[in-house]
């Protein structure tokens, strides 16, 4: 036996980013239960859980070195119920459904958008592990499926705590606006920032602007405020932060080539 030989890596601790992928997946998969039920605030923060477990269970692997290929797998699976179909079904439980009260052709049109938002989470989820290690990782292509997510679930939440005094029902129609342009930004060919330093390989590509770390501390005091109403404000600025600097690169064209 060769001394020198250094002992093979224990398996287990693979468990450790697949428990954070697991917890997200439960927290997405309760979200939907909890809509089921009426529970819209609960729904909603649970996604925002999947959220933070999603962020977790990458780093965690690449931090520790155990990065797989299973777990790649594993976490696009738990990404597709957490951000794909948990907010569409609390968003047509909460609002769409009402659309049924306009009459039948309203009714299906309220399910066939929960649809398509989930339909274009999976697309944007299968066309993102086509492209790992292709695109610039300052950018994502189209809006990622945990921010669209978020735009959806900030939406319902800062409504459904009945602090504005609106709700699902009297919002349908907005609802059904929200949730056709998240769906559609997510396949969309819009790039978004992801606030992620670059290309690089390891912990560089692990790093952040500084500008955005000195932005961390101000964002969570704003937020403790007023957590639904405020996360609703990012998301939507988020949402439309690429749409606008498309729009902008788009007028600077031609006066560049004039």
């Amino acid at each position: 036996m060769d001394q020198n030989r250094p002992p093979p890596r224990s398996r287990s601790i693979y468990l450790l980013p697949n428990l954070f992928t697991t917890a997200g997946l439960f927290a997405g998969f309760y979200a939907i239960i909890a809509a089921a039920n009426g529970q819209f605030v609960n729904a909603s923060i649970a996604v925002f859980v999947a959220a933070v477990m999603d962020g977790l269970d990458g780093r965690v692997a690449r931090l520790t070195g155990t990065s797989s290929e299973f777990g790649v797998q594993y976490d696009s699976l738990a990404d597709l119920v957490s951000f794909g179909m948990a907010p569409a079904l609390v968003m047509y439980h909460w609002a769409l459904s009402s659309l049924k009260f306009d009459g039948d052709v309203m009714g299906r049109v309220g399910w066939a958008a929960a649809f398509l938002y989930a339909a274009c989470a999976a697309l944007r989820l299968a066309r993102f592990n086509t492209q790992v290690g292709v695109v610039d990782k300052c950018w994502f292509v189209g809006l990622a499926s945990p921010a669209a997510a978020g735009l959806m679930m900030s939406f319902v939440w800062a409504f459904a705590d009945g602090g504005l005094g609106w709700n699902g029902e009297e919002l349908r129609y907005v609802a059904l606006g929200v949730t056709i342009l998240a769906a559609l930004l997510m396949v969309s060919r819009i790039r978004f920032w992801s606030f992620k330093g670059g290309n690089g390989k390891g912990a560089r590509s692990e790093r952040v602007p500084f500008v955005v770390l000195a932005l961390v501390p101000i964002v969570i005091a704003i937020m403790v405020t007023d957590p639904p109403r405020v996360l609703f404000v990012v998301g939507v600025i988020y949402a439309l932060s690429g749409p606008a600097m498309w729009l902008w690169q788009r007028w600077r064209q031609p006066a560049a080539v004039e």
